[in-house]
């Protein structure tokens, strides 16, 4: 199988969505690397399946305009966005790679076809024509979480990376666990450094961190209505302001610490976690900047569990925040290599019903929870997410995505309480099986809950009335 690091499942990038939005944007950026060096006289985007119906909804269009000008997600001013779509629209021309001047009238030269193709639900394919007379065409599959493999080869094939510890299943990573006797987060540590040095994971992480914690302080202080029509307004500012009542501060430092003495009760705690996750997702539907975890839909769980380990649990600060991400990324790959963290195939289950379990199992280890217990607690927290739909209204990211977000979150504190209270050994569902059943269950999922909107809610909630 592939192998993932941690880095694969946490992208920084813009929202609103990993496979609609991020993984159309490096297709795009892919395909810039196969056309370099001709003198191009047009391009045209073909956007399949999934990618076309929901695809104005989450932006896809936007996505791969700025991607043949040459911005990155991880790097683009995300203030500037409107800007740069707005000049394309208004010249109707693009600046390929940042360099050459091309004809471009989004309305013509970006086309949806509803029809899937087989490989994958999120198809797009990108057709040139150079001066000389000759074309090329490239087809690109966005395969959820950001992840992109070209027509005709396979993620696996695309590395070569050999690892210590080569983790496909939650039994792989369990034997090692008992022949090394340290916990997950070691066992990851470990095959990480066959990608960078210690102090570069290190520092990688907590920048990842810093951009989540960027990103729920953003929202927690942004107000007013989310773009895309139907009027949803912005509720994390609120619930924010409400909880603080008045109390000032002027760093986000100092934001965090009111938070920790704002009180434990479960009341509190619980509409904290609420208003982070909230947060996340505001933003992300915002086209602001996220991380995946695993993917933009469903980015606040784990921001949200990881905030409130720091707030209201004894913990090590840096130290812990690592130890997290390294034990909640294994767990993301584990599913995307065992199943889906695609919506388009899997429905929401591949999305909150992953970033919960993810959460679930980074939170246990930090609790001083055993290897087993945190794998319990994954496994928990995606049991009671099996065959959740995605049925986003509209095609946005918003209903009923953003309030999917704080339940997530809330389950994967749930199971990591219940698996650090249990004896895995009893344990009757491990998380290998529950990862079969997911992909098992995302086959037999009617294709109209898969990110569609031709189902669910989508079909069920009118536009016109305002979330409740």
């Amino acid at each position: 199988m592939e192998r993932i690091s941690v880095f694969d499942i946490f992208k920084i990038g813009v929202g609103p969505s990993s496979s609609h939005t991020m993984g159309p944007w490096m297709a795009a950026k892919a395909f810039l690397e196969k056309i370099e060096n001709q003198k191009v006289k047009s391009v045209h985007v073909k956007l399949y399946g999934s990618l076309a119906k929901t695809g104005k909804g989450h932006g896809t269009d936007i996505a791969v305009m700025l991607g043949l000008c040459g911005h990155h997600p991880t790097t683009i001013e995300v203030g500037k966005l409107d800007s740069y779509i707005s000049e394309i629209y208004r010249t109707n021309s693009l600046l390929l790679n940042g360099q050459t001047n091309l004809p471009f009238k989004p309305l013509e030269n970006i086309e949806f076809i509803f029809e899937k193709l087989p490989f994958h639900p999120n198809a797009l394919t990108f057709v040139a024509q150079f001066a000389n007379g000759r074309g090329m065409a490239e087809t690109y599959y966005s395969i959820g979480g950001g992840f992109v493999i070209q027509e005709g080869s396979t993620a696996a094939e695309q590395q070569t990376i050999r690892l210590p510890y080569p983790i496909d299943k939650e039994s792989d990573l369990l034997r090692y666990v008992i022949e090394t006797g340290v916990g997950i987060s070691q066992i990851v540590l470990k095959n990480e450094l066959a990608w960078r040095p210690e102090a570069d994971i290190r520092s990688g992480l907590l920048n990842t961190w810093n951009t989540m914690l960027a990103c729920i302080y953003k929202g927690c202080h942004t107000n007013g209505e989310l773009p895309g029509g139907l009027a949803v307004q912005r509720r994390a500012h609120d619930i924010n302001k409400k909880l603080l009542e008045g109390i000032e501060y002027t760093t986000l430092n100092g934001w965090m610490k009111t938070i920790s003495i704002s009180g434990s009760s479960f009341a509190n705690v619980t509409k904290w976690v609420s208003c982070f996750a909230l947060a996340v997702n505001e933003e992300n539907a915002s086209f602001g900047r996220v991380v995946t975890a695993p993917t933009n839909g469903a980015a606040g769980v784990l921001p949200a569990v990881l905030m409130y380990y720091l707030c209201f649990c004894e913990n090590k600060g840096d130290e812990d925040i690592v130890k997290f991400l390294l034990t909640a990324g294994e767990v993301g790959s584990l599913f995307k290599k065992g199943s889906t963290i695609s919506a388009a195939m899997g429905g929401c289950q591949a999305e909150i019903g992953v970033s919960s379990a993810m959460a679930a199992a980074g939170l246990t280890e930090c609790m001083g929870g055993t290897p087993r217990q945190a794998l319990m607690a994954a496994e928990i927290a995606m049991e009671h997410h099996l065959g959740l739909t995605c049925d986003p209204v509209n095609g946005l990211v918003q209903i009923p995505c953003i309030e999917r977000n704080t339940m997530g979150a809330m389950k994967a504190i749930t199971a990591s309480q219940i698996a650090l209270s249990s004896d895995p050994g009893k344990a009757k569902v491990t998380l290998d099986s529950v990862i079969k059943t997911m992909w098992e269950t995302a086959q037999d999922m009617n294709d109209k809950y898969k990110e569609t909107s031709d189902g669910g809610l989508a079909l069920n909630v009118s536009v016109l009335v305002p979330e409740c």
